[in-house]
């Protein structure tokens, strides 16, 4: 009886912790991104335990947690430090993620049994290719654009069947433009951008008829090529000196 009481105690404790773990790597991630920490600052964990309320362990947990994210530089002898990106970096993270996504496409050929299942990316590509033929792009338009396309991208994901590249692709997903959904709000009515909301809209439809016919190296190359549109966005926003501190992570950025 004894010992199962302490091993309950332990337990909740065990779930306490987690619990507060949770939360701080919540509000930390969310203090990254918007620029409360900068990059180069060295985290300072007794004033920020007691800003968040949260005690010390649990702190150091979620701090480990956003090293392993990137988000965090961990220093040679105790500590840890915002981590600083270049733009090399948001290019390798852009170039990580089609690889991913490759993977993610090929599996979905290789693992698809019911062609039914790509019922829900085929509407969404539909719907994609009938927004950017319109004549003009509306803010209300391109923020449509950006919802179907973040859920192409999730159901890709499901349809592979991998839990391993999921956790993978959000990882790679956090860091500063990385995300398939990452544009700014100032592009919309970009010329260029234009172009590549029409080459993103055929990729899709390719993506979805090569997990259709099972050509799984066909669906991961088209899935690679995809996810360079972003890097093309974002020199189309370094090319048009847009201000770009209104998107997650900018302030995380070196230019």
């Amino acid at each position: 009886m004894v010992n199962q009481a302490v091993r309950k105690i332990a337990s909740g404790n065990e779930s306490r912790s987690s619990s507060q773990t949770e939360r701080a790597t919540l509000a930390l991630r969310e203090m990254l991104v918007r620029g409360q920490l900068r990059p180069g600052e060295k985290i300072r964990e007794v004033p920020l335990s007691a800003q968040l309320n949260i005690s010390r362990i649990p702190l150091h947990l979620a701090l480990e947690r956003l090293a392993n994210e990137g988000f965090l530089e961990t220093l040679p002898k105790r500590g840890f430090r915002v981590q600083r990106f270049s733009v090399e970096d948001i290019n390798d993270a852009i170039e990580l993620r089609g690889v991913l996504e490759g993977a993610a496409a090929r599996l979905a050929a290789e693992r698809l049994k019911d062609p039914l299942a790509l019922g829900q990316m085929r509407e969404i590509s539909r719907e994609i290719l009938i927004l950017v033929r319109r004549s003009k792009m509306t803010m209300e338009g391109y923020t449509r654009y950006i919802d179907l396309n973040a859920r192409f991208h999730s159901a890709l994901l499901d349809i592979s069947g991998s839990r391993m590249l999921r956790r993978a692709i959000e990882r790679v997903c956090c860091l500063p433009f990385a995300s398939p959904s990452a544009f700014l709000n100032r592009q919309y009515n970009s010329t260029d951008l234009r172009e590549l909301f029409l080459i993103s809209a055929d990729q899709h439809c390719e993506i979805v008829e090569a997990i259709s016919n099972r050509e799984g190296a066909r669906a991961e190359n088209i899935a690679r090529e995809h996810a360079r549109v972003a890097r093309r966005n974002f020199e189309d926003a370094m090319r048009r000196r847009e201000p770009i501190d209104d998107l997650a992570g900018a302030k995380l950025v070196s230019l």
